[in-house]
């Protein structure tokens, strides 16, 4: 047996080498702190306008921090991957006013250091920035705008697109309904000139895809989805559907006046799909396979709400800087650029696969969801779409198709 005094000392000695050991161990990491080299600095921004005030009430109001939110967590996880790379990445939120000159915010930012510009911003103020920018050592990301011209006549070979195209949006939905063969479509379209833009791309998707636009008609009824009350014009309204053979009513309707109100309401019992009813889209509080339901739950940790598309494409803009800076081992934005074009960067983005640019137009190829406002639908590309590189490329404009001519 061993006496209790030699067992009190042996068990102080052990204290005082742990306390030793510790003090060497802290005094290395001290050394090595002082000895590492500072982090790099790599600065994004984000620039958005300040959304109108919402009306007294709304069923479901724009949060004030969509986009920004996604930013900041994307930031987030730059950083945890830039302490070990020895990169630091920091946020600029730049909020433009009512009436203020959003170029003139985008060159004050690149004239403070910054070299990645995440834009939501609509496609004309998109492309000023773009052209007031030419020649600078600055990427630019499109996280809201869907124009099609913008990834056609009119790209620009500073931009990365991160939103998808209106293209995109219903080639993934007339994907579905090719493959359930609802063929015959009844296409109702708004006055707005995004609902033209809407149906004209839904035209093009029809073709491409083998079905038909069985009728066409304008919405000439207002804005009755928004109406809290029953309207002298809802009568008419509900018989713009009768005497017609159709299978789907496809909605053109980004501003919501009346895609939501015509559900229920067609005469014959038809779905309703397009801007409401059935939609494609990036992003959905639903979606949970391949890892989303870890980034649903961070977010919602950190925002203290849902995740909406427009969270999701910021989150991609800025995760892109950190992935691309992360294989590089490069900060300076042009060699980034370059790298995002080729075929070696890729996104992880809970979509199944590391997600690529395509390197004729810069826009993200990406799987869009098919949901319904409580539940996810379908994914698309559709089983069975098949192409020569990737199935994502039948979304959209391929490479054959492309007016894109980028210098």
């Amino acid at each position: 047996m061993v006496p209790l005094r030699s067992l009190h000392w042996l068990r102080a000695r052990q204290g005082v080498l742990m306390l030793g050991a510790l003090v060497a161990f802290l005094a290395f990491m001290s050394l090595a702190q002082a000895q590492a080299p500072p982090p790099i600095d790599i600065r994004i921004a984000l620039i958005t306008r300040q959304p109108p005030p919402p009306p007294l009430y709304e069923f479901d109001p724009v949060p004030e921090d969509e986009g920004i939110a996604g930013a900041r967590l994307a930031v987030r996880d730059n950083n945890t991957t830039g302490q070990f790379t020895g990169h630091r990445y920091a946020l600029e939120e730049e909020t433009v006013e009512e009436g203020q000159d959003a170029v003139a915010a985008a060159r004050s930012l690149v004239g403070r250091g910054v070299g990645f510009l995440a834009v939501n911003l609509p496609a004309d103020e998109l492309l000023a920035i773009a052209d007031a920018l030419k020649g600078e050592n600055v990427v630019l990301f499109n996280v809201s705008a869907t124009d099609d011209r913008l990834r056609g006549a009119d790209c620009r070979p500073n931009i990365f697109h991160m939103a998808p195209s209106r293209a995109m949006l219903t080639d993934a939905l007339a994907q579905f309904l090719a493959f359930k063969r609802w063929r015959r479509l009844f296409l109702v379209v708004g006055p707005q000139p995004g609902d033209k833009l809407y149906a004209e791309a839904v035209r093009r998707s029809a073709r491409k895809f083998g079905l038909s636009i069985a009728a066409e008609k304008p919405w000439e009824f207002g804005p009755l989805a928004r109406a809290k009350a029953d309207s002298p014009t809802t009568a008419g309204a509900l018989t713009i559907t009768q005497n017609l053979d159709y299978d789907i009513a496809i909605v053109a309707d980004e501003a919501g006046d009346f895609g939501d109100y015509l559900t229920f309401r067609t005469w014959d019992p038809r779905l309703v799909v397009g801007t409401q009813g059935l939609v494609a889209t990036t992003w959905h509080p639903t979606f949970e396979v391949w890892g989303a339901a870890q980034a649903q739950t961070r977010f919602r940790r950190t925002a203290n709400r849902p995740m909406r598309p427009l969270d999701y494409q910021v989150w991609m803009a800025v995760r892109t800087v950190g992935e691309a800076v992360t294989q590089t081992k490069a900060t300076d934005p042009g060699t980034v650029r370059q790298f995002m074009r080729g075929a070696e960067f890729g996104l992880p983005a809970y979509k199944g696969g590391s997600l690529s640019f395509r390197p004729w137009d810069q826009q993200l190829r990406q799987p869009l969801l098919v949901v319904q406002p409580r539940f996810l639908v379908s994914v698309a590309p559709e089983q069975g779409y098949l192409h020569q590189r990737t199935p994502l490329d039948t979304l959209g404009f391929d490479q054959p198709e492309t007016a894109c001519k980028l210098q």
